[in-house]
């Protein structure tokens, strides 16, 4: 049984309070398009992520969240001068600072800047038909014929009726695996 698997290329989770201070009181965020998981969605707005040795353009998903969280490959870490750890979504507690800069005001975050823990999303039916349960770690074989087959190891599950059925890596891994289009992957382990 394969799956599909979605490159998340750098981005951020922002609080109505973080938004509104970026981009004026009352703002709302503006759906670009649905994401595969429901009720995410991309928006139109993108703020300047910056760190000491320089800084980028990032785009924020929605919904507002309770807390900020900055999604970042290594590569972007880096050029950012950001060492962030790699985490799960939502296990932002120590992690890296950065500044966030808007149309209206900034805000510098003391922590919420991580590289996303490679991760499958499932509903507990997903869950139980790969014979896997929410926080194991797998490995995944990612299925495409470009000629740099690779498997994927410490890859969490996160089991959720509120998941659609979806493995996340970010650029620096799907470049690695040379992913363009759509990929499949299997759990081999």
């Amino acid at each position: 049984m394969n799956f599909i698997i979605e490159t998340s290329a750098r981005h951020l989770h922002v609080t109505q309070e973080t938004l509104e201070i970026l981009f004026g009181k009352g703002f709302e965020l503006e759906v670009r398009k649905p994401l595969s998981q429901p009720g995410q969605f991309a928006t139109n707005q993108k703020v300047e992520v910056v760190g000491p040795k320089s800084s980028f353009k990032c785009s924020i998903l929605g919904p507002v969240r309770p807390e900020n969280q900055v999604e970042l490959s290594f590569t972007d870490a880096r050029t950012l001068g950001i060492v962030a750890p790699v985490r799960e979504s939502a296990d932002i507690k120590g992690s890296a600072p950065c500044k966030l800069v808007g149309p209206c005001g900034e805000v510098e975050l003391s922590e919420g800047v991580i590289i996303a823990k490679r991760h499958i999303h499932m509903t507990p039916a997903d869950a139980e038909a790969f014979g896997v349960t929410n926080g194991q770690i797998v490995n995944v074989k990612v299925e495409q014929a470009t000629g740099r087959q690779l498997v994927f190891g410490d890859t969490v599950v996160r089991v959720s009726p509120k998941y659609a059925l979806a493995m996340h890596i970010d650029t620096d891994e799907a470049n690695a695996a040379a992913c363009s289009g759509e990929i499949t992957g299997v759990i081999v382990g």
